[in-house]
């Protein structure tokens, strides 16, 4: 594989052979000698479009698979991996049409979250972060996509949104 150093082909490697394409620096410290050395390699991943920072600590690994670095992730999988699975659920016209409310194709993502606001691009979505006070338990629900749970609001409440 060119381009890649042993150190970055060992930590992709082993992150591939045990399907852990989300990952934190715990995961892959055994590569390094230290912090600093890790996060110099993990910045050069992520020049290279081998890696894609999702928050502080979580990371996307791209396969050594993926054509030309091309490759994505279902969106609703990536935002809860974002939020490590709380304190967010998805809304606005992708929730509409995951419920089957309306045909048209959502260009970008709505999340109500109390963490975080702005925007952020992620493969080829974007998300739209807005922030709440509070969430309402009672306003969504649990799914699964593809073995992975997601938050998204109750078809009931994407009316108050």
């Amino acid at each position: 594989m060119e381009g890649i150093s042993k150190k970055e082909l060992g930590a992709i490697s082993l992150l591939e052979l045990k399907e852990k394409f989300f990952f934190t620096k715990e995961d892959v410290k055994q590569f390094f000698k230290n912090e600093s050395e890790m996060n110099v390699y993990i910045h050069r991943l992520k020049k290279k479009g081998r890696v894609i920072r999702l928050n502080k600590t979580k990371y996307y690994l791209i396969p050594v698979r993926a054509f030309k670095g091309h490759w994505s992730e279902h969106p609703f999988i990536v935002i809860d991996e974002i939020f490590n699975g709380r304190d967010y659920y998805i809304s606005g016209i992708a929730a509409a049409h995951y419920w089957g409310l309306t045909e048209q194709i959502p260009t970008q993502i709505e999340v109500r979250t109390t963490k975080k606001q702005g925007t952020m691009k992620v493969f080829s979505f974007k998300i739209i972060f807005k922030r709440t006070r509070s969430l309402n338990a009672k306003d969504f629900v649990k799914r699964k996509i593809k073995g992975h749970s997601f938050l998204i609001i109750k078809p009931s409440c994407l009316h108050a949104v």
